[in-house]
């Protein structure tokens, strides 16, 4: 019973009819097409100094024999300058790079070749057709060199998932964190967890197995129960920094507002270091949300402009002054702009009582929602700023016509996006739903287990019993 319920938990981690969490398939799946000899070019498109054209399967040698003269392959894992000629005409088409990797030691896990050659698109396109030419081969499709690097067990899940984020990485905490998954550390911890629950198991076990014996020490089920309550803890931490993790991969949500004419525009393209917005000394210009991706401290952020908030305004800037407000409740970070040289204006007023102060106020979950406020125009004020409001809140000065201030701005947004993000050098992150929902599913099955381990299973209905349950644990 203990076993069966040990292959329950074990497989929590796949949800139903799903590959597991962080596992290796091996030679348990076979990749669509995967007895075929693909090739693709690997390196980037557009003309390049050097081109990498990868070749993955039983061919690879046969092809790489085709292109070259002289026709011997080369050493493993070793370049060798060779001539490649069209092997239907015997016209060159270059002189390359080649190297040959027989498998399993190569990336996909098959026999590989490489033709690293110049990189003007008649070179690369020669190539490409010569290889077409070559029996037994075919073009690979949109990530096939790394599905069969999965299907053989060069890669886990979560690394091909790493790999994917590295690939589309636009800021350097997105690149930290991607490299750490590919290199295994989100596999590792949970290769870890599993190893603290097997011996967990193998207590309880020993306690049915040995129960009656003089030499079994006391506590031994309560030792368990401790391990599977330590377990789930550490499951639930990461749960519930989950969100963070998913911020880092696809950005947070910074919505710029303040009332018109405060310079929301110009931070916005100041920030994006583009003209994203139309900036105009006459208020109401941004009517609707405008939205871009930018990179801000080596953090990745879907920056909005929003209209300016006032009232007693046309339909059209109504509508665009509802949209701004959505936003705002929408926000993971507000950057509250005001003109510092026009505070004690009513809109500025307004805006401070009606956003700025509440925003710092514990929300009903005990949360407070993000926000730096900016004061622009500070080129506006004279020496001294003997004029800023003595109630302001904490707030940054910002000249956007000038820049003045920029680097103490992108310090504070820094530390806001760390602590909204995560630190990818801290330890690995869930960044996408599926981890999300194998953890839970192995939250799940644990309180299963520890319920057995404190003696409550026959307080419970069979599981055998419940399909929807067998089902979440991959077992229907």
């Amino acid at each position: 019973m203990w076993r069966g319920l040990w292959t329950l938990v074990s497989r929590a981690a796949r949800g139903p009819h799903s590959p597991r969490l962080c596992t290796r398939q091996g030679s348990g799946y076979r990749a669509p097409g995967s007895g075929a000899t693909i090739f693709a070019l690997s390196s980037g498109q557009g003309r390049c100094g050097i081109a990498v054209i990868r070749t993955s399967g039983p061919a690879s040698g046969h092809a790489l024999q085709s292109l070259t003269a002289p026709r011997d392959l080369p050493l493993a894992r070793k370049a060798c300058l060779r001539l490649l000629s069209d092997p239907r005409s015997g016209e060159p088409l270059d002189r390359a790079l080649v190297l040959w990797f027989p498998g399993p030691q190569s990336f996909t896990g098959e026999d590989c070749a490489e033709f690293h050659v110049h990189g003007g698109p008649a070179v690369v396109s020669g190539v490409l057709q010569a290889l077409g030419s070559v029996p037994g081969l075919r073009p690979a499709e949109a990530g096939e060199f790394t599905r069969r690097a999965f299907a053989h067990g060069k890669l886990s899940l979560t690394e091909v998932e790493g790999l994917a984020d590295l690939i589309h990485a636009e800021t350097e905490a997105q690149r930290r964190q991607a490299l750490r998954q590919l290199d295994g550390e989100l596999g590792d911890l949970c290769r870890g967890w599993a190893e603290t629950l097997t011996k967990a198991l193998a207590h309880v076990e020993a306690y049915i197995d040995f129960s009656e014996d003089d030499n079994l020490e006391e506590g031994v089920l309560d030792q368990a129960d401790s391990e599977v309550r330590k377990l789930e803890v550490a499951l639930g931490v990461h749960l519930r920094d989950a969100r963070r993790g998913q911020r880092l991969r696809s950005g947070a949500h910074v919505v710029v507002a303040g009332p018109p004419n405060a310079g929301k525009s110009s931070l916005v393209n100041l920030l994006s270091r583009k003209p994203v917005s139309i900036v105009s000394p006459e208020p109401g210009t941004t009517r609707d949300v405008l939205e871009t991706p930018v990179d801000l401290a080596g953090f990745p952020a879907l920056l909005s402009d929003t209209a300016g908030l006032r009232e007693g305004v046309g339909p059209v800037e109504q509508e665009g002054v509802r949209r701004a407000q959505k936003r705002l409740e929408q926000a993971d970070l507000i950057l509250a702009v005001l003109d510092a040289s026009d505070l004690a204006s009513p809109a500025s007023c307004n805006f401070l009582d009606t956003v700025v102060i509440p925003a710092g106020a514990r929300n009903p979950n005990g949360s407070r929602q993000r926000l730096l406020l900016v004061l622009n125009k500070s080129d506006l004020l004279p020496a001294g700023r003997s004029d800023l409001h003595p109630d302001l809140p904490s707030h940054l000065l910002l000249s956007c016509l000038t820049g003045e201030g920029l680097d103490g701005l992108l310090e504070a947004l820094k530390k806001e996006l760390a602590a909204l993000c995560g630190d990818p050098s801290t330890g690995p992150l869930l960044t996408r739903s599926r981890h999300q929902h194998h953890l839970r599913g192995c939250l799940d099955a644990l309180g299963l287990l520890r319920g057995q381990v404190r003696g409550q299973w026959k307080l419970r209905p069979r599981l055998e019993e419940h399909p929807e349950a067998l089902g979440y644990l991959g077992t229907a």
